[in-house]
């Protein structure tokens, strides 16, 4: 089977949610293979802990490639402890220059408590808007639903649990089986 004939991986939906000093990043669970679900209950949310620092990351795409990115991640962290802006832009720069890393379909969302970057293979290490960002198949109906609760008393944590809700409720590659993290 060629690349075109394949019906694709599909099923994330990542947000990250920055509020009131609180970070959280969270993720569903499906996997999907064109119109079968493979899994219910993956893991798309890691805590990475280079050097003793503390670092959220969220993936969306392909998983071999996504653990590809974290493990690169925790390299450029390693070597730049305390600099996740440092590390994001090192890491996308290889992303975009590297012949094998170009290959790689994957987003991320990445946090240590102070700063949260979407980082793509187009090079890009971007700072969301509204202290929110989303990702994956459902992202833009959780970036929808959450920026339209971010005004409200709700925290970071249920800020992105209800926006995940949502997502899942009007994704059909997005499940409700979230996981979550949080620095803050």
């Amino acid at each position: 089977m060629t690349r075109e004939e394949f019906p694709g991986w599909h099923g994330t939906t990542i947000i990250g949610v920055r509020k009131n000093g609180k970070v959280v990043i969270a993720g569903d669970g499906q996997v999907s293979l064109g119109q079968t679900v493979i899994k219910g209950t993956a893991r798309k949310v890691r805590r990475l802990s280079p050097g003793g620092q503390d670092v959220i990351a969220g993936f969306a795409g392909s998983t071999a490639d996504a653990f590809t990115l974290l493990e690169r991640l925790e390299k450029k962290l390693e070597a730049t402890p305390g600099q996740l802006a440092r590390a994001s832009v090192d890491l996308a720069k290889d992303w975009r220059t590297d012949k094998y890393l170009q290959k790689l379909e994957a987003m991320l969302i990445v946090t240590d408590g102070k700063d949260l970057f979407v980082i793509t293979g187009a090079g890009d290490v971007l700072e969301p808007e509204h202290d929110i960002a989303a990702i994956g198949s459902g992202g833009n109906f959780a970036l929808a639903a959450g920026r339209a609760m971010m005004d409200t008393e709700l925290d970071a944590e249920e800020v992105a649990r209800k926006a995940m809700a949502i997502a899942a409720d009007i994704c059909v590659y997005t499940n409700g089986k979230l996981t979550v993290e949080s620095i803050g």
